[in-house]
């Protein structure tokens, strides 16, 4: 088999895998963003290294939900020190720091992305947002983080600590296709499902509100031509309280 089609064989085998385990993760944790979005919360999402994608993903997207907040901490995203944000997402207490500056409260809740789920940052941040009320939503790689050691101080994984917890059928390192000659796996899976799994979950939440009578807001594409007028609305409403707007 050519490994181009090894690799989308794999990404389909990871969908059904999907399909067969986790709809109904899916669905608990649909109902935590539908009651977020019906108490005026909101949705927070948070990830380190190439998992802060996903926060972008949910985040001013064509068909998104108009209440996400993504937290983009520069330490910990590639574009501004890539090794830098490797060490960062590795020290203890760092997401205590980041989340105080954010005026978070019991009505919202939040999306924590880690493939791993072994580092400190994102063990740290689940558990300040229990502090503070919030519901945690975990997304992350259940074959990888359960064959690696923690790395935070009390020896827990992402998939321990969050209310409801999303797998993204990935295998141990991401990199799902096996190359002899160089003896190394290339081209990760966690970018393709995760996306995936969150959009499925904001399908999940939005039957869920229609269904108990609320309409939720949901941004077009800027790029129809009604997508300015129908944005615009949401903007002028959001914009002085979603900051990354």
């Amino acid at each position: 088999m050519r490994k181009t089609l090894q690799y989308i064989t794999n990404i389909q085998n990871q969908i059904n895998h999907v399909l067969e385990t986790q709809m109904d993760r899916i669905d608990e944790a649909g109902a935590i963003v539908a009651e977020t979005l019906m108490s005026n919360g909101f949705v927070y999402a948070f990830g380190t290294g190439h998992s802060h994608m996903m926060a972008e993903e949910l985040f001013y997207r064509a068909g998104g939900l108009a209440r996400i907040y993504p937290i983009l901490e520069d330490a910990l995203m590639l574009h501004n020190g890539a090794i830098k944000s490797t060490e960062m997402e590795r020290l203890d207490g760092y997401a205590e720091l980041i989340l105080d500056r954010y005026e978070c409260t019991e009505k919202d809740c939040i999306i924590v992305v880690s493939n791993s789920g072994r580092n400190a940052v994102n063990i740290d941040m689940v558990k300040a947002a229990h502090k503070l009320g919030m519901k945690v939503i975990g997304l992350t790689n259940l074959t990888h983080s359960k064959a690696q050691e923690s790395r935070h101080v009390s020896g827990t994984k992402l998939y321990q600590i969050g209310d409801v917890v999303l797998d993204n059928q990935g295998c141990l390192g991401d990199a799902s296709v096996y190359i002899p000659e160089i003896d190394r796996n290339i081209a990760a899976t966690s970018t393709s499902l995760g996306a995936m799994l969150l959009h499925t979950v904001a399908i999940s939440a939005v039957e869920l509100m229609i269904g108990k009578g609320h309409i939720p807001e949901v941004f077009s594409s800027a790029n129809l031509d009604e997508g300015d007028e129908i944005n615009d609305k949401i903007l002028t409403k959001y914009r002085s309280f979603i900051k990354p707007l």
